[in-house]
């Protein structure tokens, strides 16, 4: 990749990132500014309606990454093919190996962005009023840049081949537990009723166990590329501050909406917030 795109995309991440830590820290103006873009749907009030967009054009982003992973990883995998055909010399098989766990990790993505392109359509039920931030939006269509990014720096030796099966796996657990969560959030929302407290899978330990998969989908990609380019441990750092800052949002949502609300459920990771 181009070095200057390299250094651009590491530093809107940078950007993005900064900001949600001050605001974080409880420091004006980030919080009420931040704030103001991290709610969406059931933590911002239907009267909030400048500068937003529906919380349905959720669909955008993975639709828009659907397009995008699946056009690199068919531009990928016919040079894998076509590199691997014409390989004589061992530098060209060694390219042609980097090649193809770069199709190993476009297809994690892939698994990823389709699943939630049909989540988006089918298994959420988003309320007419929803709403979200319309810059909110614009990040949520940043991110679909992300295959980009976790490929970018493969530049991992044949000793390493085991980290892409060690990362798939921990990949596999975060894909599978969101996959759960989000249908448990689908199926409260499919009646139009109101709000209940969650529970089953994650719920039990977490208000947002869908962020904690996300988180864990990003570990395992991290882990399977290698870990090799700081552009993706930036992707993984905007992926917890921002889904962090959200998480303790929709935990004080949660306590204020319900008296019940089970004391020992933690915002998003287990014993530590």
């Amino acid at each position: 990749m181009d070095v200057g795109l390299v250094a651009l995309l590491r530093l809107t991440w940078v950007a993005a990132i900064l900001p949600i830590i001050l605001a974080s820290l409880r420091l004006r103006p980030f919080h009420q500014t931040i704030l103001g873009v991290a709610k969406r749907g059931k933590t911002m009030h239907p009267s909030s309606s400048k500068f937003t967009v529906p919380q349905r054009f959720f669909s955008h982003f993975y639709m828009a990454g659907t397009l995008w992973t699946t056009l690199l990883l068919l531009t990928t995998w016919l040079y894998a093919c076509t590199a691997g055909s014409t390989s004589s010399t061992i530098f060209a098989l060694h390219k042609s190996h980097r090649v193809w766990r770069t199709v190993f990790l476009l297809w994690l993505m892939e698994a990823q962005v389709l699943r939630r392109l049909y989540e988006s359509l089918y298994v959420f039920h988003y309320r007419p009023l929803a709403r979200m931030h319309i810059f909110g939006y614009f990040i949520g269509m940043r991110k679909q840049w992300q295959p980009l990014e976790v490929i970018g720096g493969n530049r991992f030796p044949l000793w390493l081949r085991w980290k892409q099966w060690v990362g798939s796996a921990i990949f596999l657990w975060g894909w599978i537990h969101q996959l759960r969560c989000h249908a448990i959030l689908g199926s409260m929302r499919a009646g139009g009723e109101e709000y209940v407290i969650p529970k089953g899978d994650w719920f039990e330990i977490v208000s947002s166990p869908h962020y904690l998969a996300e988180i864990v989908i990003y570990v395992g990609l991290l882990i399977a590329s290698g870990g090799a380019d700081i552009t993706i441990w930036l992707l993984l750092a905007f992926v917890v501050t921002n889904l962090g800052f959200a998480a303790a949002e929709t935990q004080k949502w949660y306590i204020g909406k319900f008296e019940d609300y089970p004391k020992h459920r933690y915002a998003m990771i287990p014993f530590i917030f």
